[in-house]
């Protein structure tokens, strides 16, 4: 398109030179005879000024028209999409946390079972709890607590496996941003890179989670140790009956 409107421009500017070079020629008076032709100087300057005219507006329109083909094909460049998606990457490396968060072993992450064990196995040592129960729930403590810690290294580690795959998404992402040939692009590419950051937020909030629980359970152990402590010392220190005298037969009766 724009080889055709070129080649009109140039045909234009060659007969309006063309035109200009004829209006060199000395006028004539008017209505002068040229071998029984007429020739009028006004009308002929009249044709001339209407043909540089004709000019400029063919030159408008031409002007107009490459305008229109460049808004054209930056609205095209500004409407390509990314030609990449990290998102089945993040997707997998959250499901990845989520899956281990899932895993925790006994008190997971659950409100009522949270309540429930607090209201037994981490409640105040009952009075009428036998011994072998205090050393149960004692025991199951302990359990937690383990549990808890090796939960978060778990989820440490999970984390830290991702952190590569992180980086080479944000490598690729950073790499489109740049190379983007239009603002959609640019776009999509900026919105990945917030995904992946966001990605990163959910890993950082599941490490601090894991960590928190962890330290939530070895806290509550030590003060149900405490509790169960105080009650096996009231008890030990608690006065008993105590020796009671009896009758004791060293010999039989009736022998020799």
């Amino acid at each position: 398109m724009k080889t055709r409107l070129f080649s009109r421009a140039r045909v234009a500017a060659a007969l309006l030179g063309a035109s200009l070079t004829v209006g060199l020629i000395p006028a004539q008076p008017a209505h002068a005879q040229f071998g029984g032709v007429v020739f009028d100087p006004s009308n002929y300057a009249q044709n001339i000024l209407t043909a540089a005219r004709a000019l400029q507006q063919i030159n408008n329109q031409i002007t107009s028209l490459q305008n229109e083909a460049t808004m054209l094909i930056n609205q095209g460049r500004n409407l390509a999409t990314l030609p990449y998606s990290s998102l089945q990457q993040l997707q997998q490396s959250v499901q990845r946390t989520q899956q281990l968060l899932g895993e925790a072993q006994r008190l997971a992450y659950n409100v009522q079972n949270i309540d429930q064990a607090f209201r037994t196995t981490y409640g105040n040592a009952s009075l009428s709890s036998t011994d072998q129960k205090l050393v149960s729930d004692a025991r199951d403590r302990w359990q937690n607590t383990v549990g808890g810690l090796q939960d978060a290294m778990r989820v440490q580690a999970g984390v830290v496996g991702n952190i590569d795959t992180n980086r080479t998404e944000m490598s690729a992402l950073v790499g489109r941003s740049q190379g983007a040939t239009g603002a959609l692009q640019a776009t999509q590419a900026g919105n990945q890179l917030l995904a992946l950051q966001a990605q990163q937020l959910a890993d950082l909030t599941a490490v601090v989670a894991a960590n928190g629980r962890a330290q939530a359970l070895a806290d509550a152990e030590r003060s149900s140790a405490a509790d169960q402590g105080r009650e096996q010392r009231r008890r030990f220190l608690t006065p008993g009956s105590g020796y009671q005298a009896g009758n004791a037969r060293m010999f039989q009766n009736g022998g020799n």
